[in-house]
């Protein structure tokens, strides 16, 4: 899954200036329809103790146990009435400046495919049940809506001035696989898509000893690397939702100066001033 990029299946009918497509919701078959049911029943299951709660509450108020492979108009309604916020159908290799338009006026671009049957556990290009089931919950939440907007904003800023590598670092530590301090402090939580959508990640990400879980820092994230093709070596933890917001607020250019003086670092590194989070026992499915 790459940062930026976002990817769907062929699209049905013509494809409008902004990349956007026609869901073609009436064309899911039954089988597929029933795959999603599937992989939203065995990520529920393995996220009741282990997502974050806004993820949690939003599952239910966004309906995405109606049955089936949701309907983006029908989902946005629900979405827009609580932050805004609208899914809509990209088709493929959709350009970084696009994609980051559509955040910067609270669209979502999802895929509208969905994973074959012989692909329930691993996928490299995001479908509907990743972008949807896995990014779409946390829309719903006002601090993270309004971070994902300003990261829309900051991507087309980025562009400009050639700097979207440090950026996509940013998404792929915090939208894609970012953890949160859970409400005891000491214990984690999930937000991030590509770890909600997963279900031998979201076991990973928690409670095996072999991943670093390190404080987030903007300048911190913006100069490590990143893998796409397995699991994380590292994930980085924030507090809450409002220092994601902060640390795209305001005048950029001190965040990218420091990601700048830094070194370049390797998933694997450690610095002396990270804050290393120790692993404790999470709670059992």
């Amino acid at each position: 899954m790459d940062a930026t990029a976002r990817h769907s299946h062929r699209p049905h009918g013509p494809i409008a200036d902004d990349y956007t497509i026609d869901q073609a919701w009436e064309r899911y078959s039954p089988a597929e329809h029933a795959r999603w049911d599937l992989l939203h029943a065995r990520q529920v299951r393995m996220l009741r103790q282990r997502a974050c709660p806004e993820f949690l509450q939003a599952l239910d108020r966004l309906a995405l146990s109606d049955g089936g492979i949701p309907h983006f108009g029908r989902l946005s309604e629900r979405l827009a009435a609580r932050t805004g916020w609208q899914v809509v159908a990209v088709p493929d290799l959709v350009p970084d400046p696009v994609f980051f338009e559509h955040l910067a006026n609270r669209r979502f671009p999802a895929g509208a495919f969905i994973r074959g049957a012989d692909q329930l556990d691993y996928l490299q290009e995001p479908d509907v049940f990743h972008d949807v089931f896995g990014h779409v919950p946390m829309l719903a939440d006002p601090v993270f809506a309004d971070f994902m907007q300003a990261y829309g904003a900051a991507g087309l800023a980025a562009a400009r001035a050639g700097r979207i590598d440090r950026l996509a670092r940013l998404y792929w530590y915090t939208v894609e696989f970012g953890l949160v301090r859970g409400s005891r402090g000491d214990d984690l939580r999930i937000y991030g898509a590509g770890i909600l959508s997963s279900a031998r990640e979201s076991v990973y990400a928690l409670e095996d000893p072999a991943p670093r879980r390190i404080g987030f820092r903007a300048d911190r994230v913006m100069r490590t690397r990143y893998r796409i093709d397995d699991l994380q070596q590292v994930y980085f933890v924030i507090d809450d939702f409002d220092q994601l917001l902060d640390s795209l607020q305001g005048d950029r250019e001190p965040l990218y100066a420091r990601a700048a003086a830094g070194p370049e670092l390797s998933p694997e590194a450690v610095e002396s001033d990270d804050m290393l989070h120790i692993l404790h026992a999470q709670a059992a499915e």
